[in-house]
């Protein structure tokens, strides 16, 4: 044998027409733990186990005879101590005058079938990977979508919060401090602007007697009443608060004194025209519209003492600040 085909980086086996083993190079001996005399003149299915046997039966024999060569067979051969070692072969048939071999070139898989079986480990690690990752993902856009869901609640919740720390329990009018602010906005706002807004002080008559006679309930009842009425009937920018106890507010945005003074006019008429649990009920109102030199207390003071005029003067009655005498 050709001394570079013997010691080639691959098997090399020749076998006769009844697959017998005419000769074999040094690499597939070495690779083996075989004598050259341990192979010559034995058949290649000696090496073989029973299912290589019907694989070489079944397949190497009629394609090798039916088209002169095979190529990439499978087989897992024995060596010299009877463990399987995988083979990739391929063959083909030699003639020369009444000679006529096969020449087998055998690639041993062992490395090659290391290498996959890392591929596959590999493909299936970050096969893994990336379903952890897929599984990681749906999670943060789930986490993703409760904390917008708890963000969304959190400022609902502050919304309600803000409303009733603004809103009067009992009437559900806007409360003192909700009040203050919008009276404190106003003023900035004439400042800035000059336009007109007046402050209204209702305060209903006779409430004292409507809690002695009737009840402290009764009196809850016609607080809420007189409250609905206000928002009812007050226009879209005007202010409605409860001041405390049963005296209401109202700022007015851009409104004079004549006009400020026909707005609580026409709610003191219908105030006197409802219908009440307790029969029949009043209110008395007091105006004082800003002005430059004007003050949040002053305004107040001056609303407040409109209203005591209006009191005085026997109830039931507006007045606003400019109509009493200095």
């Amino acid at each position: 044998m050709d001394e570079r085909l013997n010691h080639a980086p691959c098997g090399y086996i020749s076998l006769t027409h009844e697959g017998t083993i005419a000769d074999v190079n040094q690499t597939f001996l070495d690779k083996m733990k075989y004598t050259r005399a341990d192979l010559l003149d034995k058949h290649m299915e000696s090496l073989m186990s029973t299912a290589n046997k019907l694989i070489f039966h079944s397949y190497f024999f009629p394609f090798i005879n039916l088209n002169g060569h095979v190529d990439e067979l499978f087989l897992s051969l024995k060596d010299a101590s009877g463990q399987s070692v995988p083979y990739l072969l391929s063959g083909k048939i030699f003639q020369n005058d009444s000679l006529e071999l096969t020449d087998c070139i055998l690639l041993p898989m062992g490395k090659r079938i290391e290498y996959e079986q890392e591929l596959r480990s590999a493909k299936k690690q970050i096969e893994q990977a990336y379903w952890e990752k897929d599984q990681a993902l749906a999670k943060l856009e789930q986490i993703h979508r409760e904390i917008e869901q708890k963000q969304a609640e959190l400022i609902q919740m502050n919304t309600i919060l803000v409303e009733l720390s603004t809103t009067d329990k009992l009437t559900g009018l806007k409360n003192r401090r909700y009040f203050q602010e919008k009276l404190e906005e106003q003023i900035a706002l004439f400042h800035k602007t000059l336009q007109p807004f007046s402050l209204c002080i209702l305060d209903i008559d006779h409430f004292k007697k409507v809690n002695d006679t009737y009840g402290h309930q009764t009196g809850d009842q016609v607080l809420e009443q007189l409250a609905r009425i206000l928002k009812a009937h007050a226009r879209s920018e005007d202010i409605a608060a409860r001041y405390g106890g049963e005296e209401f507010v109202l700022i007015l945005p851009g409104t004079d004194g004549p006009e400020s003074r026909s707005i609580a006019e026409h709610l003191r008429q219908i105030v006197a025209e409802s219908s009440w649990i307790t029969g029949s009920l009043t209110v008395s109102v007091g105006i004082a519209t800003y002005t430059a030199e004007e003050t949040d207390a002053t305004i107040l003071k001056k609303a407040d003492q409109a209203l005591y005029t209006s009191k005085l003067n026997g109830r039931n009655r507006v007045t606003h600040i400019v109509e009493i005498p200095e």
